[in-house]
């Protein structure tokens, strides 16, 4: 055992490794898979260094758009300026007994439109402008009688 340890003390470690990673490349190459990757990560280096040098105009995204939450509800007060508290109403079903209960949050929403007390309005979720200020009124849905 120690002769083939001088001889070659890694030539046959190194063979096997070779083998071994010429077999698996044969086996990813026949499924396609080691090819369709190589192309990927091709097109991609090309993509980022295009981008890089100028030569297209391509828009690198920061991630998905989310799209902003919007809710319809009852203005009960509008005795601050540029705001109004907006109650919404929503329909919880209970666990234990399956009955639907009504729900309601006020939501504090700035107000460029000029909604009073007892409009139904459209408001859309947006950057806090105050302490508890983070909606914004878009559209009155229906006036006050």
């Amino acid at each position: 055992m120690e002769e083939n340890r001088n001889d070659n003390p890694t030539g046959n470690d190194e063979q096997n490794a070779a083998e071994e990673v010429s077999v698996s490349g044969e086996a990813w190459e026949s499924e396609g898979l080691l090819v369709d990757a190589s192309r990927a990560v091709g097109d991609a280096l090309s993509k980022v260094a295009a981008t890089v040098s100028g030569s297209e105009e391509t828009e690198i995204q920061s991630g998905p758009k989310r799209r902003r939450q919007e809710k319809v509800g009852l203005v009960t007060s509008d005795k601050m300026q540029k705001t109004v508290v907006v109650r919404v109403e929503r329909q919880v079903r209970h666990r234990k007994y399956k009955r639907y209960i009504r729900r309601r949050t006020k939501f504090m929403a700035h107000d460029e439109v000029g909604a009073h007390i007892g409009d139904i309005v459209r408001i859309i979720e947006t950057r806090p402008m105050s302490a508890r200020k983070r909606w914004r009124v878009v559209e009155i849905v229906q006036k006050a009688r």
